[in-house]
Order: structure tokens, then C-alpha cells, then sequence
């Protein structure tokens, strides 16, 4: 029997959220929102998958930026998309939440005639339900009719064909009706219609998990014992009683005469930041357990760790745990009740978050300020010659690069905005300095205050920054350095930004094959971990060695190395690239006055066109790439 492709597929809400960046802020007073995926089945579709289960979700988007955000974000949490529909008459629902205190979390649902609310029967393909082995519908999206039979026929398809069914009772009484608009975080009105609602599905759950509230809703009662017994009296399912600080207590068969008489997993007493999510948090860790068949003490620990990770940040799904980031929790702890104060659960889980990249980046460098103002000073033409020569570049990238991933572009804010704006239509990785050109001690341009320019770039663009550095430095040097370095990367872990740090200690001191490496020691000595470091030609091949030692021992999660050129000629470059052929760190190059010196030169002289120009560049890129790929074979 060919077995299901999928794990899991979640079933219902699906919203883009918008979390207020000032904590302790009223609603009305925040003045900057922070987006990610929201919805009870999205969030545990994206966390069941980064738990290393492989998820689906049936849900509908809008036909607009908001929805093609919720798809591509799925398809990078590699959560399946294909019971996702698309909408073409209404708008992908919006939340928009706070945290006013550690007990207040105002949120405000734009779900009126969304494209969640809208799932219908004809939404729910047979085939892609039977495509995994379990089902989770959510009890929110039994309030409405359409929703409701949309989830009562993937119910009955799954429990036909021996799928297991698990309902998350996801209490939301403003989203049936018996709140008003201001009381999204209301978790608790009675109601009968509800109840009976609920009950009414309850028969084909094989794992029921909920709050107490959302037990008393669905067992129709206050007294947390007897609802459960009610709830037993209907179904045979396992159900879990989630209660908040206390944990968690899984109950398999008879309800016991005391609620602590269940199964209980492991705790973790930490501090709340934010509960918002934090069930669906919880539930990821449960279905990893039970779904792979743990036993449900188990399930409850790894249910009980992901809420606590989940309460200890801000956002919900971008912060859910990784799998191997909740295994290193549970193996070492940590000594921080606020985990997201702990440096190297945070690294682990920033290095696993990441957006994917190629294995290789073969860059073209045009962030060059000073070297073309001197050049255009040379022969006598306006800096303002700059910009537009620097569009032509990107036009030599755009005829190498062919759309093809694993390509690049060093591009600067003072004469390459435009050109970065073309090389965001071509797909390229891109990278941005803010060293002021020559700088030594290293200091930043523009402005000394580095985080609020940075919050305003793009997502996928990476930070980077030159610094000459060099081991055997003054101590007042190194000082300065260190401290600008670990300004940067505090701020460039806060906007979330990747950091290439380039190194270059060649024109300050005495070369062995230790000097690169004890300098990268250092700053990692800091606790400074650069996804990406741009590093100068070694000419001891032991260098390249003792560089990865380094690497191995501090962060074996760095994406590695890329080459830069120092102005060498192609020959000697090629001598580099077969150097590092073998080295499995090296991914890539970042090359420039090689590749376009001669034709600034010629251009902003007059004497080239830019149809010339950019062949000559694209003619040199093209013939690095061949190299490095040639050495790489």
C-alpha cells in the first residue's frame, strides 16, 4: 500500500496578521505593525513543518499581495499549497493585534466576506485530503454554514478511508457571532447553539484539544471534570486539556476523578510575552508526537516546549520553534525564563529561519563610491555619471545571469538605489555596504545610528559591511572596530537582516595562515556570527584550512564564503578560485574592479557606449562564472 504523502493537512482560517511593534501600547497608539502568516490551522500547518512533518493546508487567499504573501510564505515554510484556493472576488482576512501587558492582547479580525470565510464544499478534493494521514479541522470554522460542510466532507473523506481526524476546539466567540468587533481576545461566552454545534462533530475526532474554556464550550459546562466527561460520552478520541502556565494533561480513556490524574508531560516555567498563538504552538508539538506515534507524555512534553517558545516571543508563526532548535532546548534547557533572551537558541533558530539561497552566489561588486568618484574626478566628468553607470552593470548581470539562481549584486544607497531597483526585477541576491569607503577605525556612512536605516530595507537584502581588521591591531583600533561590528550585528539581529562581514587585513600587517582566521576568532569571541564573511585570497592554501576550523568550532550554521577580487587580474583570480575548488565553505565571489574598471573608465570618458559597456562587463562577469564553475568541476 503506497502510504500518504502527506503527514497532516489543516483545515480553515487563514489571515495575514499584523503585530504591533510597541509592546505595553494600547491598540489605537501603536505606530508600526510587523506581517506574518496568522490563522489557528495556518499557524499550525507552518509549525507542524518546521517540527519536520510534512503539512498541508485547505484554506482560501485573495487574489492580491496579502494572498501571494500566504502562498509563498507556505512554500517556504514547505507547507503544501495545493488546497489552497485562490479568490478572485474577495480580499485575504487581516488581524490586527497588541500586547498592552502580559495578561491584555487587544485584536481587531477584517474577516467581513474574506476569502477564508468563504470555503466551500467544492474546495475539498477527495484526492489531496487522502494525500495524508491525518486531518485537523478547527472548531472556528464550524460557525458559518459553507465552512461548516466544507470541513463536515473532508471529515467524512478522512474517516472513510481510515484517516485520523483531530479538532483544535479554537474558541473565538466574536467569529460566532456573540461578541462585538472590540473583543477578538474574548475566549469564553457560553452558548448552547455553540455546544451542540461542537458536539456535533466530536464522534468523529480521534484527538480533541483544547483550552478549559474551549472544554467548557464543548462539553457544556463549567466545571472543567464534567465537561470532559461529557465530551468523553460522545467521543473516544484522545483529548488534551491544555492549561496554560500548568502545562498540559492528555486524557486517552476514562476522565479520572481528578484532572491531574491524566498523563502529564514535562513543564517549563518561563515568562509570558505574548499568549497569542501559543495554542497553535502547542498543538504543532502535539501532532508531531502523535502522529509519529509517541507516547503521550511525549507528545505533552514537545507540546508543552513549543508554547513556551511560542509565549516567550512576539509573533506567532515566524517564531515558532524548528525541530532542531526545540532538540537543543530539551537536551541542554537554558538558563533564560525569557528565552528569546538566549543568544544561542536565537542563533539556531535565525540560522534555520532563513529565507534559501542557492548553494553558490556569483556576485558582480558595484558598490564602489570612492574608487569611481576618483575615477570620474580623473577624467573630469560629474559624480552624478555614477548612477547611470552602475544601471549599465546590471544590465551586464542581467545577460549572465539569465534569470538563473545562484547570482548576485554588491550595489551601494549614495549611487546604486536605481540600479538596485533593477536588480530586484532579475531575481539577484543582493548586498549593501555601510562602512564609510576606507574607513579605519571602520565607521558607518550616512549616519552613526545603523538600526533605523536598515529597518527600511527590503527583507532579502544583506547587510555588508568592509572593515580592515587585522589580529595584530592597536588595542585601540581593535576596540573601536570590535564595537562598531557588534553594533552592527545587535541591529541587524533586531530587523532581522542577514550580515556579511568582509575582512580584510592584507594592507594593515604581516600575512601567515592564521592571521585571517585569528581575526574571525575574535569577532566570534564577541559573539558576533555573520551569515556570510567576504574574505581576501590567501596566499598559504593552510590558510583556507585553519579559516574552516574556525568556522567548524564557532558557527557551523554560517552559509559560508565568498571570494573577493582586490582589483587581480582574471588570470590570478582563476589561480584563487581552483585554490578554495575544495574548500566547502567557499560558495561564491564577489568581484568588481576586475569586471567593470575598464569600461567606467572608457564610458565616463566618452569613449564607450553603454552597448559596449555592458558587453565588456557582461564578457568579464561571464568569464569569471565559467572559471569558478570550471574550478568547481
Amino acid at each position: 500500500m503506497t502510504l500518504p504523502a502527506l503527514d497532516v493537512i489543516t483545515m480553515g482560517r487563514c489571515s495575514v496578521d499584523l503585530y504591533g511593534q510597541q509592546i505595553g501600547s494600547r491598540l489605537e497608539d501603536v505606530a508600526s505593525f510587523a506581517k506574518s502568516v496568522g490563522g489557528s490551522p495556518s499557524n499550525i500547518a507552518i509549525g507542524t513543518a518546521r517540527l519536520g512533518l510534512k503539512a498541508g493546508l485547505i484554506t482560501r487567499v485573495g487574489d492580491e499581495q496579502m494572498g501571494r504573501f500566504v502562498l509563498e510564505q507556505m512554500a517556504r515554510e514547505g507547507v503544501s499549497t495545493t488546497g489552497i484556493v485562490t479568490d478572485k472576488q474577495r480580499l485575504t482576512s487581516l488581524v490586527l493585534l497588541s500586547v498592552e501587558n502580559d495578561k491584555t492582547f487587544p485584536l481587531i479580525f477584517y474577516r467581513d466576506n474574506c476569502a477564508d470565510s468563504a470555503l466551500c464544499e467544492d474546495d475539498v478534493d477527495e484526492a489531496f485530503v487522502l494525500s495524508a494521514s491525518a486531518l485537523l479541522v478547527t472548531g472556528t470554522h464550524f460557525a458559518r454554514a459553507n465552512t461548516d460542510a466544507a470541513q463536515r466532507k473532508a471529515m467524512k473523506i478522512a474517516k472513510a478511508n481510515g484517516r485520523r481526524v483531530a479538532i483544535d476546539i479554537d474558541y473565538r466567540p466574536n467569529l460566532w457571532g456573540l461578541a462585538g468587533h472590540a473583543a477578538g481576545e474574548e475566549r469564553y461566552i457560553k452558548s448552547d447553539k455553540v455546544t451542540a454545534h461542537i458536539q456535533s462533530v466530536l464522534a468523529d475526532c480521534d484527538l480533541i484539544v483544547g483550552t478549559e474554556e474551549e472544554c467548557h464550550i464543548a462539553g457544556g459546562t463549567e466545571d472543567t471534570l464534567e465537561a470532559l466527561r461529557r465530551i468523553r460520552a460522545i467521543s473516544k478520541g484522545v483529548i488534551v486539556l491544555k492549561r496554560g502556565p500548568m502545562g498540559c494533561v492528555v486524557y486517552p480513556a476514562a476522565i479520572p476523578a481528578s484532572l491531574d490524574d491524566g498523563i502529564i508531560g514535562e513543564g517549563f516555567p518561563i515568562e509570558v510575552y505574548n499568549v497569542l498563538g501559543a495554542g497553535d504552538a502547542f498543538m504543532s508539538g502535539f501532532l508531531r508526537g502523535w502522529l509519529k506515534d509517541e507516547p503521550h507524555d511525549v507528545s505533552a512534553t514537545w507540546a508543552n516546549a513549543c508554547g513556551a517558545f511560542a509565549v516567550s516571543r512576539l509573533m506567532c508563526s515566524p517564531e515558532y520553534v524548528m525541530w532542531d532548535e526545540l532538540q537543543y532546548f530539551l537536551k541542554n534547557g537554558s538558563k533564560f525564563k525569557a528565552l528569546r533572551k538566549d543568544e544561542a537558541i536565537n542563533h539556531i533558530h535565525w540560522a534555520l529561519t532563513r529565507r534559501p539561497l542557492p548553494e553558490q552566489i556569483l556576485s558582480f561588486a558595484i558598490d564602489h563610491r570612492k574608487h569611481l568618484e576618483d575615477l570620474a574626478d580623473k577624467v573630469g566628468v560629474s559624480h552624478d555619471m555614477i548612477s547611470p553607470f552602475k544601471r549599465l552593470a546590471v544590465r551586464a548581470m542581467a545577460q549572465v545571469s539569465q534569470g538563473r539562481p545562484g547570482f548576485g549584486a554588491l550595489l551601494d544607497d549614495k549611487y546604486g538605489r536605481e540600479a538596485m531597483y533593477d536588480a530586484a526585477k532579475l531575481g539577484l541576491w543582493i548586498a549593501r555596504p555601510v562602512e564609510e569607503p576606507g574607513s579605519r577605525p571602520l565607521k558607518f556612512e550616512f549616519s552613526a545610528e545603523i538600526g533605523g536605516r536598515l529597518i527600511e530595507w527590503p527583507v532579502t537584502h544583506c547587510i555588508k559591511c568592509l572593515c580592515l581588521y587585522h589580529p595584530d591591531d592597536p588595542a585601540d583600533i581593535k576596540h573601536q572596530q570590535q564595537q562598531k561590528l557588534l553594533q552592527l550585528y545587535q541591529a541587524a539581529r533586531v530587523v532581522g537582516r542577514e550580515l556579511l562581514i568582509e575582512i580584510i587585513a592584507s594592507k594593515n600587517g604581516r600575512m601567515d595562515k592564521t592571521t585571517v582566521s585569528r581575526a574571525m576568532d575574535e569577532l566570534y569571541a564577541l559573539n558576533i556570527k555573520p551569515d556570510w564573511w567576504k574574505l581576501e585570497p590567501q596566499a598559504d592554501p593552510a590558510a583556507w584550512d585553519e579559516i574552516g576550523k574556525v568556522i567548524d568550532d564557532r558557527d557551523p550554521l554560517c552559509r559560508g564564503i565568498v571570494l573577493l577580487g582586490l582589483d587581480a587580474p582574471e588570470a590570478e583570480l582563476a589561480k584563487g578560485f581552483k585554490a578554495v575548488a575544495d574548500k566547502k565553505h567557499v560558495k561564491g565571489f564577489a568581484v568588481g574592479r576586475t569586471i567593470f574598471l575598464e569600461a567606467a573608465e572608457l564610458w565616463l570618458s566618452g569613449k564607450m557606449t553603454d552597448d559596449a559597456a555592458v558587453a565588456n562587463m557582461a564578457a568579464k562577469y561571464a568569464s569569471l562564472v565559467k572559471l569558478w564553475n570550471e574550478a568547481r568541476a
